[in-house]
């Protein structure tokens, strides 16, 4: 007997231009179901029943209103998973560093790990593709927009390929934002970063409340090199991160940062693997959720301590703040530890307003509505305050305490 998730793999490959085998090995897995542990709280059948179509160029799309316009640098803008050589601007750039769409730079796409990966590997169109040399230390932000201007069930599958030599440097501000529909982006970046190198990365995703969005990011890391992901999640009807990170040398610090502020009927999803191989690492992730009305999220964490990953100092951080009775959280960070001489910290805690903060603020002369806004805030801005580009953490805190003012009122 065919199983539904099976049928709508089906109809989505028919509906889409496909290479290779992984295009059959999506649909032996078909859509996954929350009997796959992975899965459990995060039921993404509301993708499977829509009406598929590959998703359009659209030359009449633009950038008003997006994040990050005000800072300088190269720009790289696609459209419903298509380059946009009109809205996108590169400019001159220093030997060592290239800058452009995955297409032209005829990048081998990796090996799938899952439904929605052999999909993507499958049936993407295009993507960013940018690589620095060794020791070359770029210092202007590379801003990557992605644009969705499509109907329901408009799809779009893009590989992105960001790649830093040894000794190098890069930031990459990505934004995620979309019109008012059901469409749904299916989206697998890969960072290779060479040892000693640094590499700061914020993804800003803000896509329709009715849209779908489904993430992979795949970091492998050489000795000594440094990475911060950023994660700052606001819109979807269902979004999910799945985040792996192999830590593959010696004296590597690794930093996954996140906030999500779902709100309605949204499901917001972050699913991370940290891969400890080497002795000697440092991992940290920092996430914060704060939910309102009905929404729903969930975190799920392992950190991974391989035999002979000595000298590991790793931690795990969930909090979550509901501003509702009807909003739900399902967290479960994991340590998974094969090696001797390490410190592996983690933890979680789901509360609402606490009222003797309240009461403080009150005492020194705020009103109840600005001393919520204020904890708000300041239980964001504990993510917002990590991200090192100054510009970017500026602008991303102005627009998230917008929201929560929007939420609190």
């Amino acid at each position: 007997m065919v199983s539904p998730a099976n049928n709508a793999a089906d109809r989505l490959l028919a509906a889409l231009p496909t290479r290779g085998e992984s295009g059959a090995r999506f649909a032996a897995l078909g859509f996954p179901t929350t009997r796959d542990e992975d899965w459990r709280f995060t039921n993404v059948m509301p993708i499977a029943e829509l009406e598929f179509t590959s998703a359009a160029a659209d030359a009449a799309a633009n950038l008003e209103g997006c994040v990050f316009s005000g800072i300088d640098g190269p720009q790289l803008v696609f459209v419903n998973g298509h380059f946009s050589g009109k809205l996108s601007r590169v400019g001159e750039l220093p030997a060592g560093v290239e800058i452009g769409n995955l297409a032209a730079a005829a990048c081998e796409p990796c090996e799938a790990e899952d439904a929605f990966g052999a999909l993507n590997t499958a049936s993407f169109t295009d993507g960013a593709c940018v690589r620095v040399a060794d020791g070359v230390c770029f210092e202007s932000p590379i801003r990557v927009y992605f644009l969705s201007t499509g109907d329901d069930g408009a799809t779009a599958n893009i590989r992105n390929h960001i790649t830093l030599g040894a000794n190098s440097k890069a930031t990459i501000l990505e934004s995620w934002t979309g019109a008012d529909a059901a469409y749904f982006n299916n989206v697998i970046t890969e960072l290779s970063v060479g040892d000693n190198a640094l590499l700061e990365h914020v993804k800003f995703q803000n896509e329709s409340m009715s849209a779908f969005h489904v993430a992979g990011l795949h970091a492998t890391m050489g000795r000594d090199s440094r990475v911060a992901h950023h994660s700052i999640a606001l819109g979807g009807r269902i979004a999910r991160n799945n985040i792996r990170a192999r830590l593959d040398g010696t004296g590597i610090e690794a930093i996954l940062n996140g906030l999500y502020l779902p709100r309605g009927k949204q499901l917001i999803d972050h699913h991370m693997v940290v891969d400890h191989l080497q002795p000697h690492c440092d991992s940290h992730e920092y996430f914060n959720g704060i939910l309102d009305d009905h929404a729903r999220a969930v975190f799920h964490g392992r950190i991974h301590v391989h035999k002979g990953a000595d000298k590991t100092d790793a931690k795990q951080t969930n909090k979550n703040l509901l501003l509702s009775d009807n909003a739900t959280v399902n967290t479960k960070p994991q340590l998974e530890i094969y090696a001797d001489d390490v410190k592996c910290t983690h933890g979680a805690t789901i509360g609402q307003m606490n009222a003797e903060q309240i009461f403080y603020l009150r005492t020194r002369g705020l009103d109840e509505e600005a001393a919520r806004r204020m904890i708000m805030h300041a239980f964001a801005g504990e993510i917002i305050a990590r991200i090192g580009c100054i510009p970017a953490r500026e602008e991303l805190d102005r627009l998230v305490w917008d929201q929560l003012e929007g939420a609190e009122s």
